[in-house]
């Protein structure tokens, strides 16, 4: 482990280089792979991102019993880009290839041993995820009614043509043929209905060409691509009083564990706190009215700047609201939102009181302001573009 983090912290300092040779050292040997990638440069440039984010994320957990987990999902959900062992062989010869180039003279024969096992072990368990799965590699789905909130939030419901297995609180990868090639991860809005339908809640990211199709093109009657569910943000029914913290469309897996919850009712309380940038995103407050109405056990706090102010007073809201409830260490957390908000909150949390192993949340990427050295160059690849906390990509692996 320590050889290959040591290694790593040398091609850190090389990371966009690095990634740039990956790619074409793999479309340069494998010309045929290029098609399944995004055609756009703008597309291609998040994909380079996004290889070294999940590639940091997991050397930074390489001692983590939830890296083989995740590695087994990545696994199940790259069947949806009928990815096959020929594509494992020529990925992993093109990643040593581009960590030989850029480590230069740190690359000695024993790194190059320890990353070719590495990474045989990471192709391993994505095999063994893929070939575990029962799953059909996505779910054709057909937009049945489509809600627009201001300029930049939609909410699409989806008739999936099979039923979509799936539990309150996980997402799915989502495709359409209006930018073809390109997946980007939402979260499911709500917990399983009779009819199998299944809500979106998306945020317009600026230059994002799917998050800007479906919040303001997409039409009634049109066909997406779902991938396999995924994520682990979801209810542990024990006994404990329950914490959600929800910024944005963030609020969408919480929306659905809420509705678990309205269906089974706990027995202690629930707290929710719901952060907007403004009152005017706050699109599901009538909803949110409703149940706060409706359910004794639940109470609502909204957090949003005061008016005219910076977005950014809502988080300083957020921590004085925490910092006036107490017991943090009896409840169970569950944070939802993008990461640099979720990293702030979980820090929050845990000087509060909050025991970590009671904070859920899909993963967070290991960075950023809680460290006392500068960003390098992998954990800045992981924040770039620089997330807005009213972004759909609440948990680590989305982003458009």
């Amino acid at each position: 482990m320590r050889i290959l983090k040591s290694s790593f912290a040398v091609v850190e300092r090389r990371a966009e280089h690095a990634v740039k040779f990956f790619y074409s050292h793999l479309f340069w040997h494998n010309p045929g792979i290029r098609d399944l990638f995004p055609a756009s440069f703008e597309d291609m440039e998040r994909q380079r991102d996004r290889l070294f984010a999940a590639l940091t994320h997991v050397v930074s957990h390489l001692e983590s019993e939830t890296l083989v987990p995740y590695l087994r999902d990545l696994g199940r959900d790259h069947r949806k880009f009928l990815v096959g062992p020929e594509h494992y062989a020529a990925v992993g010869a093109s990643l040593l290839a581009a960590l030989a180039e850029t480590s230069g003279e740190a690359w000695t024969p024993a790194v190059e041993k320890a990353w070719a096992e590495a990474y045989q072990v990471i192709a391993d368990a994505m095999t063994a995820g893929a070939d575990a799965s029962t799953q059909p590699p996505w779910w054709d789905a057909e937009v049945v009614r489509h809600l627009q909130y201001g300029q930049d939030i939609g909410v699409l419901t989806l008739a999936p043509r099979t039923p979509l297995p799936y539990r309150p609180g996980q997402y799915v990868s989502v495709s359409s043929d209006r930018v073809p090639t390109t997946w980007r991860t939402y979260s499911l809005g709500n917990a399983p209905r009779p009819d199998h339908t299944v809500d979106l809640h998306v945020s317009r990211i600026e230059g994002g060409r799917l998050s800007t199709a479906l919040v303001r093109d997409i039409q009634p009657g049109e066909l997406l691509r779902l991938g396999a569910p995924g994520g682990r943000l979801t209810l542990r029914r024990e006994d404990r009083p329950i914490t959600f913290i929800a910024a944005g469309t963030g609020w969408a897996p919480v929306r659905a564990m809420v509705e678990e919850l309205v269906d089974h009712p706990p027995d202690q309380d629930v707290r929710l706190f719901v952060v907007a940038r403004d009152a005017a995103h706050l699109y599901d407050r009538p909803l949110i009215d409703e149940y706060a109405a409706a359910c004794d056990w639940l109470g609502v706090t909204y957090i949003t700047p005061a008016p005219g102010q910076h977005r950014n007073q809502a988080t300083d809201r957020l921590a004085t609201a925490l910092g006036n409830r107490s017991l943090w260490r009896e409840r169970d957390v569950y944070l939802s939102g993008p990461a640099l908000f979720l990293e702030e909150t979980l820090h929050l949390l845990e000087e509060l009181g909050a025991r970590p192993d009671r904070l859920f949340h899909d993963a967070v990427p290991a960075a950023g302001s809680a460290r006392t050295r500068p960003l390098g160059f992998g954990e800045w690849f992981l924040h770039r573009p620089a997330p807005h906390w009213h972004d759909p990509s609440a948990r680590a692996p989305r982003e458009d």
